[in-house]
C-alpha cells in the first residue's frame, strides 16, 4: 500500500512515515516509478514492532538497534507489549475501584478521606500521560533534527531568559512594555521550537506547569511569573 493509505489505515500521520524512512528505520519495500513509497507485510510486521516499543517506552535509537539486531525475536516484542499492557489494565482497574469508592462516600451522603482523594488523584497521573505517543515521537523527531549541541545551548539560555524577565517583572515593568518584547519574542520561540507550533503539546506544556507546581520550581518559574510572561506573549500580537 502507498504511503497515504498506511498512514490512514494505522492513525499515523505521512509525516512520520516519511521520517522513519528518512532515518532507515521503516523504509518502503520499493518505489513506484513516479517515486510513490509501496510498503508490504514485512514493512507492517515492522511497524508493528515499531509501535509496541514506542509504547514500551524505547527511543527511536534503541529500536532501530533492536530490530536490526538478527537474533531479536517479533515474539518478544509481542509478549512485552502484552505484559506492559496487563499493568496498564491494573492500574486503570485500580483507578475504577478508587473513584467507585469516592462516588459511594458522595451517595451515601459521607465524606470520603483525604488518603481516599490522595489515592484517586495518583491514580489519574498515573494513568492521564501528558503526551500521546504519537506526539513524545514527534518531539524526540524534532530533537534529533536539531541535534544535541543545539538542545544544549537552549537547555543553557534558558535559566538566563527566565532570571531576565523576573528582573523586569520585580521592577514592575509592565507585560506590554516594548522593554519586554524582546524577551517575551524569545520564549516564545524557544517554546516553539520544542513543540514545533503544534498547539496541542503547547496547550498540554502549559497545563503541566499550572498544575504541577514543583515542576514549575525546579525550572526556575512560579505562578506569577508564568503568568507575566504569558500576558507578555499575548501582548506580542497586540
Amino acid at each position: 500500500m502507498k504511503v497515504g493509505e498506511l498512514a490512514k489505515r494505522t492513525g499515523l500521520s505521512v509525516r512520520a512515515l516519511h521520517y522513519y524512512d528518512e532515518i532507515g528505520l521503516l523504509q518502503p519495500s520499493k518505489l513506484t516509478e513516479s517515486g510513490h513509497r509501496l510498503y508490504g507485510e514485512a514493512e507492517l510486521v515492522r511497524l508493528q514492532q515499531i509501535k509496541s516499543l514506542r509504547q514500551l517506552g524505547f527511543s527511536l535509537d534503541e529500536i532501530r538497534a533492536c530490530l536490526d539486531t538478527p537474533q531479536f525475536s517479533p515474539r518478544n516484542v509481542i509478549d512485552l507489549h502484552v505484559e506492559r499492557l496487563r499493568q496498564q489494565i491494573h492500574q486503570q482497574e485500580r483507578l475504577v475501584a478508587l473513584l467507585d469508592t469516592l462516588s459511594a462516600s458522595f451517595a451515601s451522603g459521607g465524606v470520603a478521606s483525604t488518603d481516599d482523594f490522595v489515592r484517586a488523584i495518583e491514580g489519574i497521573t498515573m494513568v492521564d500521560q501528558i503526551f500521546s505517543v504519537e506526539e513524545l515521537e514527534e518531539i524526540e523527531a524534532r530533537g534529533e533534527r536539531l541535534g544535541r549541541d543545539h538542545i544544549r545551548a537552549v537547555e543553557a539560555e534558558w535559566p538566563a531568559l527566565i532570571a531576565k524577565v523576573r528582573a523586569e517583572m520585580l521592577a514592575g515593568t509592565e507585560p506590554a512594555n516594548e522593554r519586554m518584547r524582546p524577551l517575551a519574542s524569545r520564549w516564545r520561540e524557544l517554546v516553539r521550537e520544542f513543540t514545533g507550533g503544534n498547539p496541542s503539546i503547547e496547550r498540554k506544556v502549559r497545563a503541566a506547569y499550572v498544575d504541577r507546581p514543583k515542576l514549575m520550581q525546579r525550572t526556575g518559574l512560579d505562578p506569577q511569573l508564568f503568568a507575566y510572561v504569558n500576558a507578555a506573549i499575548r501582548a506580542l500580537d497586540c
